[in-house]
């Protein structure tokens, strides 16, 4: 039985804002906290900033690694955090900041998981009026589904 991708204690809400940079190496130390992945993860995440956006719509960005960059990731993990005062992403306002490390191709399914969740407008802002991690949680918690 693999562990769930997301645990309550990768969960976190900001009054604040963050810069890009602040939010990724948050991301990176949820998921190096939860035994995901190596310091290294960081700056593959910066790499592949660098190459493409992971900007992905409806406030929502997914920083992850470079394929180059898989033996930074121990085993599959997620972090969320929610900037209430937001993150500019390269020109584009965030709120929610999901770090994704995923052994192997298992990403790939985390993604299409957060991907639905988040094209729908009215889940999203039910996602923003969780008044607390634990209730951000729960309504994320299907992912451990995936």
């Amino acid at each position: 039985m693999p562990r769930d991708v997301l645990s309550i204690g990768q969960v976190r809400i900001h009054s604040g804002g963050a810069t890009r940079e602040e939010a990724m190496k948050e991301a990176a130390d949820i998921l190096e906290s939860a035994g995901a992945v190596t310091s290294k993860y960081f700056d593959a995440m910066q790499q592949r900033e660098e190459t493409v956006s992971t900007y992905m719509g409806n406030e929502l960005a997914i920083p992850h690694g470079t394929n180059e960059t898989k033996d930074a990731i121990l085993e599959s993990a997620l972090s969320v955090v929610r900037y209430d005062g937001g993150v500019d992403w390269g020109g584009e306002p965030v709120t929610f900041v999901i770090g994704i490390a995923g052994k192997g191709d298992e990403h790939l399914e985390i993604l299409s998981q957060i991907a639905i969740l988040f094209s729908d407008e009215d889940e999203v802002a039910r996602l923003k009026q969780a008044d607390a991690p634990e209730a951000l949680y729960q309504a994320l918690a299907a992912v451990n589904d995936a």
